[in-house]
């Protein structure tokens, strides 16, 4: 496994407490800069490999070699396991954290989750956002810590990737085929690489918790920089709906970083597309059998137009115990990830509401 753990470290006995925890409070080992936005990096390559020459897929493929590796399945049981996802589908788990926020005054980092789906023909991706603050069972790792309900970001600090990916299976019912590393920390870096991304703020809000102490967002459409747009994808306390605010704003850096990157120049500038790549491809880990490049073939008509972003069916939020987390809606759950095994994006898409 790789010696740069995105999340919290799995010999970590602790399991977050309420919603404004991040995650086990310990101190954040040491790396060199931080994974950022594998995902971004995935989809970016997409968008990149489209041309399709040989120059081209062959510098690709010496930076997919380059990208660091992690052990995301050692361990896990392949009896407990859902069935292969239906021919030619795939399902990627995105597991995300934030090193530099400055709430996480501990060193703990905040954690994302996602189950990107991409379907069969390779035409779209549905990227469903699962709240790291959901109850549920979580299985017992091989150390034999977990085997009971918690909150399912408790998975990582019980037993690492492989865990996660247990749990994330047990959850959905959804067989995870790949695992990408994310670290949110890596927006700001990225953004104003691009030099800056479009972001519509649908209302305005003050955050405290920003790089440079606070910083107001007015209402509407405006360029942000890095620190602003990661400022903006940090902020729940501002909100009513708190974490689910927070994953609506990644989801719309996300986007924005992808529609600047396929139309801010960086494709028809060689020396910024090289240090763009060069830079993002650095910083990312992917599970040992992810080839990016191979990937980024299947997929080159993709556009970030065809991506839909959407959050988990919840039934709303509540206390267990002494811990705020947020209880799903299995019936729905249930209907949405069955549509993402049968490979129906417009079930998918009509779960969803989009």
């Amino acid at each position: 496994m790789s010696d740069r753990q995105p999340l919290a470290d799995s010999d970590a006995h602790p399991v977050p407490s309420d919603v404004d925890s991040d995650g086990p409070q310990e101190q954040a080992p040491r790396r060199r800069r931080g994974r950022r936005i594998a995902l971004v990096v995935l989809l970016v390559v997409v968008l990149l490999a489209g041309g399709g020459a040989v120059a081209g897929g062959l510098y690709y493929r010496s930076v997919d070699k380059s990208i660091d590796r992690v052990d995301a399945f050692t361990g896990v049981p392949e009896a407990s396991r859902p069935p292969v996802a239906a021919k030619g589908a795939m399902n990627i788990m995105i597991l995300g954290s934030d090193s530099r926020d400055p709430e996480n005054t501990g060193g703990s980092r905040s954690d994302t989750i996602i189950l990107a789906h991409l379907p069969k023909d390779r035409s779209s991706a549905q990227l469903i956002s699962i709240p790291r603050d959901t109850w549920t069972a979580v299985p017992k790792s091989k150390e034999g810590r977990g085997g009971r309900d918690a909150k399912i970001n408790a998975a990582y600090a019980w037993g690492g990737v492989p865990l996660m990916v247990q749990t994330v299976e047990k959850f959905s019912g959804v067989r995870v085929d790949n695992v990408a590393m994310v670290d949110f920390a890596g927006f700001k870096d990225i953004i104003d690489a691009l030099g800056g991304v479009e972001i519509d703020v649908e209302k305005g809000f003050t955050t405290n918790y920003s790089l440079i102490g606070t910083r107001t967002f007015k209402p509407g459409r405006q360029t942000m920089d890095g620190g602003a747009a990661l400022d903006y994808a940090r902020e729940r306390h501002a909100f009513p709906d708190g974490d689910f605010a927070r994953i609506r704003h990644q989801q719309q850096v996300i986007k924005a970083i992808l529609d600047k990157a396929a139309s801010g120049g960086v494709l028809a500038n060689p020396a910024k597309l090289n240090s763009f790549v060069r830079a993002m491809s650095s910083s990312v880990a992917v599970d040992k059998s992810l080839s990016l490049v191979d990937l980024a073939m299947e997929m080159r008509g993709l556009r970030s137009g065809n991506l839909t972003f959407f959050t988990c069916p919840v039934k709303g939020t509540g206390r267990v115990g002494s811990e705020s987390v947020v209880f799903p809606d299995p019936a729905r759950s249930k209907t949405l990830f069955e549509a993402v095994r049968r490979d129906s994006v417009p079930d998918i898409l009509a779960v969803s509401g989009k």
